[in-house]
């Protein structure tokens, strides 16, 4: 019942930028790539994308690290 809705603001155009380039870049490398036969070999396809975007693709914006590694590095400097 305290659940508040959030909308962008006019003016907040990057707000969701992370999120709307990672769905560009699932778009782009990955569905429009394949042909899928079903649903179940879509969401297969998905999967390994995801993997393959978190330990194997390197990130520009993380000078070239991959998001698993930066963000490990990120948990490890905070336990420290």
């Amino acid at each position: 019942e305290d659940v508040k809705v959030s909308m962008d603001g006019k003016g907040r155009a990057t707000d969701n930028s992370r999120t709307e380039r990672y769905f560009r870049s699932l778009k782009y490398e990955c569905i429009y790539l394949n042909e899928y036969e079903d649903p179940r070999a879509l969401r297969k396809g998905i999967a390994r994308y995801v993997q393959f975007y978190n330990q194997e693709r390197p990130h520009q914006s993380l000078k070239d690290a991959r998001p698993d590694q930066f963000y490990a590095h990120c948990i490890e400097e905070i336990a420290s």
